[in-house]
């Protein structure tokens, strides 16, 4: 089974699936070469990016993630990815210090290609690291997939589970499962996950690691708050979020729209700070960053207060779901379109919402179910290959729907008609059918309609 915390990972803008999985990658091709005693050996590296990594490699800072990787960087130590003097120093010097031990030759130009016409039968989003001695013979070479939300995998490790998942005392691969077990041992969503988590670690340390994914989440906002400027990448956005907080804090808001405008500041200053490629959390992927933790803020944490057994609950329910997700279909934009991504982000803030408000498990998966029911279809389209247009404001538009999904389904009387396992699988045919120019690789859809100025 998964944890809570391969739902919710620190790591930095501005995608978990473009940047932390393949730092992450280039991370772990350095312990296995190590592992081969090929280390001291090394003189070079060659790096191939497939698919979706190639087309909006550069947009989603792909490039750069890869070589903090291989400087022996991970998304959790480090606090900004590309706007680094390292990088520029890689480029200018052409030269790389492996885990900042071994001084190698390297060239973007020659060492990095970008092989954005070839997409691998086993995932859109390929990597291929090669290890060359000082005779130019290859040493070493491995293949990876980097499968959303952080997660990675070796090429041989597609068919299995997750390296390392430990059996948990209340296992389930289903929603229909999960309210079973829910039933059986009367207990709330949220407690089996929680119960679950026992096996990996006690109790008090799981609950010391939801806090600290909260203040990661909780200091994304208020950076996203209070800086100003422009995005980079070329579009020229400017970050909305610090304005319209100005505006919220300063003035009287209209309150029927008031809710509306928390949300959608709150939310937006977490994607303009990944969009900037900022520390975020994972949630489950950076593009959707900003719903879960913008629906937590105003309910869990408005007004300087902390409600902290809120959030726990809050968080539990939510990973739960996520789970659901990552095992019967994907949270992969370059797999599901935006589906996968602020489509599970809105389910699960759903569910999270109606588990605080004090939803019977039933009543959580009804919520689970309508977050995603209504964005099913919703296509990955960034323009530029930048996390910027349309996905700061769909994270906002997320946020409001989970909220919505939530009263919905609380105010619902008698079973509903479609279950939680019936919409994870029409998003998963969704995602199958969709044409590859509507996932992440920015072929269609706004991409190719919207003028790049």
């Amino acid at each position: 089974m998964l944890s809570v915390f391969d739902i919710f990972k620190i790591g930095v803008g501005p995608s978990s699936s473009h940047t932390v999985g393949p730092m992450l990658i280039a991370r772990r091709f350095l312990t296995e070469l190590q592992e081969q005693n090929l280390f001291e050996e090394t003189d070079r590296i060659g790096i191939r990016l497939y698919g979706s990594l190639a087309l909006t490699g550069i947009g989603h800072g792909t490039d750069c993630a890869v070589y903090m990787g291989l400087l022996g960087e991970t998304p959790e130590t480090i606090q900004h990815c590309c706007n680094n003097a390292e990088i520029e120093d890689i480029k200018e010097k052409k030269s790389l210090h492996l885990l900042r031990k071994k001084k190698i030759y390297f060239n973007p130009q020659q060492d990095l290609e970008f092989c954005g016409g070839e997409i691998l039968p086993e995932h859109p989003n390929g990597i291929d690291l090669v290890a060359f001695d000082n005779q130019g013979k290859e040493i070493f070479g491995q293949r990876y997939f980097s499968i959303g939300g952080g997660f990675i995998r070796r090429v041989d490790e597609m068919d299995r589970d997750e390296p390392g998942a430990v059996p948990m005392a209340y296992p389930f691969h289903s929603g229909e499962e999960l309210l079973k077990l829910c039933k059986t041992h009367d207990l709330a969503i949220h407690q089996i996950i929680a119960r679950n988590e026992d096996a990996l670690r006690p109790r008090e340390q799981t609950f010391a690691k939801l806090d600290k994914i909260w203040q990661i989440m909780a200091t994304c906002i208020e950076r996203g708050l209070t800086t100003e400027g422009v995005l980079p990448g070329g579009l020229e956005v400017s970050r909305r979020a610090p304005m319209l907080w100005r505006k919220l804090t300063k003035g009287t808001p209209n309150e029927r729209e008031a809710l509306f405008d928390w949300l959608n500041v709150f939310a937006m200053a977490v994607n303009e700070e990944n969009a900037a490629g900022g520390q975020v959390v994972t949630a489950p992927t950076n593009g959707a960053a900003g719903i879960i933790p913008a629906v937590i803020k105003f309910y869990c944490a408005n007004d300087g207060v902390t409600e902290r057994e809120k959030i726990r609950i809050f968080l539990c329910t939510a990973a739960g779901i996520g789970m659901l997700y990552k095992q019967r279909a994907s949270i992969s934009g370059a797999e599901m379109g935006c589906q996968g991504e602020v489509g599970v982000a809105c389910s699960m803030a759903a569910a999270g919402l109606a588990a605080v408000w004090g939803g019977t498990p039933e009543q959580v998966e009804h919520a689970a179910e309508i977050g995603m029911e209504h964005n099913l279809g919703l296509t990955c389209d960034p323009v530029g290959g930048l996390v910027q247009i349309p996905c700061i404001e769909r994270n906002a538009i997320g946020a409001v729907k989970a909220v919505n999904a939530a009263r919905l389904a609380l105010h619902a009387c008698g079973p509903h008609k479609v279950s939680l396992d019936q919409v994870i699988e029409t998003m998963r045919q969704t995602g199958l059918d969709m044409n590859s120019k509507y996932k992440e690789t920015s072929e269609g859809g706004l991409a190719v309609n919207v003028v790049e100025c």
